[in-house]
């Protein structure tokens, strides 16, 4: 019988794509260690994403795996889960209680930006990341309402605000300050001020990943969060509908311009299910989302339905994800979410804390 040695191990850990990263264990990094002890393997195998509810089903699938190896005897595998701060534009840094930072864009606006990026950020959780979510539409705010808040922020200080959480997201948005009919009419330079203030002045609690809903377009909020604020990666949300992708093709555009990597497209109203006889049809069309990742060599991290429910769940303040957690939209969303975070965990790494700052002085 063949004497079972950690080259073997290996090799047959390239042969195990992780359905979320899109590659093999191996080439992912996931591998932290492969002990042999005569014919008993080991293996600890560390993903760089939230996955809570993957941990048992990718366990099991390794250990199936590393039973094809000839003569093996006990296998035992460890799957744990490690998220870390990855680089940021150039010249920024990090903020502080905040690994990641991403934006959720669209070039237009009615593509359901805003419900995508409170349903990730709720899927994040469920699968065991601490989240933060900013609302950066100024002019028209959504995220209170999607999230059943409503009041002032509070302020231990008198300077900077606490985030309001609702479903164990932080969250904060311009929403909570005024009053729900008051219009927001600033020019452009008081609006990237508030978008500022409302990142920096907010005190996020060890974050994970912040999630930021950005407006519609390519404008001043864009500009400010692609140049003055550090983010790790973005996702694009659009329809299959040719206007829509015109416009999000523009979104992605500028953030390949500022070197913010885009993790994925997400392809939202793909197709509308009839709630009386479940006759399909692809009202916007097909196959755009599609079409437009391979275009841009970037993944399609999912499609999801045009569904009454998604619209009535995040009128009403339970958003999908916790109001229906076992339907298939919420299926959806945990997906994306993964796919999304395990894109960024790929990306490289964020290392500007690991060295001391040099300071340079004459005695």
């Amino acid at each position: 019988m063949p004497e079972i040695v950690k080259a073997d191990v290996e090799n047959l850990l390239k042969t195990f794509i992780d359905p979320n990263v899109g590659t093999d264990l191996v080439s992912a990094k996931s591998v932290k260690n492969i002990t042999v002890d005569g014919a008993d393997v080991q293996v600890s195998i560390e993903l760089g994403y939230p996955a809570k509810s993957y941990l048992a089903e990718c366990r099991a699938a390794v250990e199936e795996t590393l039973r094809q190896l000839d003569g093996v005897g006990k296998v035992a595998v460890e799957v744990r889960v490690n998220i870390v701060a990855h680089a940021v534009q150039q010249a920024l840094k990090p903020l502080p209680n905040v690994k990641n930072i991403i934006a959720v864009a669209s070039g237009k606006g009615g593509v359901g930006k805003s419900t995508t990026s409170v349903n990730l950020a709720l899927a994040l959780a469920a699968e065991g990341a601490k989240v933060g979510l900013l609302d950066a539409d100024i002019y028209g705010p959504s995220i209170p309402t999607m999230m059943g808040l409503s009041g002032y922020p509070a302020s231990e200080d008198g300077k900077t605000m606490m985030p309001k959480i609702s479903y164990g997201v932080q969250t904060n948005s311009i929403g909570y300050l005024i009053d729900q009919d008051q219009a927001m009419i600033w020019r452009g330079p008081m609006v990237t001020n508030a978008l500022q203030q409302l990142l920096k002045d907010t005190n996020w609690s060890d974050v994970d990943y912040l999630i930021i809903d950005l407006p519609p377009g390519t404008g001043d909020v864009q500009l400010t969060l692609a140049q003055q604020i550090p983010v790790s990666g973005a996702v694009i949300v659009t329809t299959p509908q040719d206007i829509a992708l015109i416009d999000a093709q523009r979104g992605l555009s500028m953030f390949n311009k500022v070197n913010v990597p885009v993790l994925g497209l997400v392809e939202n109203m793909s197709i509308h299910i009839c709630s009386n006889c479940g006759h399909e049809e692809a009202i916007f069309g097909e196959g755009g989302g599609a079409a437009m990742a391979a275009k841009n060599n970037v993944e399609l991290l999912g499609s999801l339905p045009l569904d009454i429910n998604i619209r009535k769940f995040a009128d009403s303040g339970r958003p999908t994800v916790v109001a229906d957690p076992d339907g298939r939209p919420a299926e959806i969303y945990r997906s994306i979410a993964r796919k999304m975070a395990a894109r960024l965990a790929l990306k490289a790494k964020d290392y500007s804390t690991k060295f001391p700052n040099i300071v340079i002085q004459n005695s």
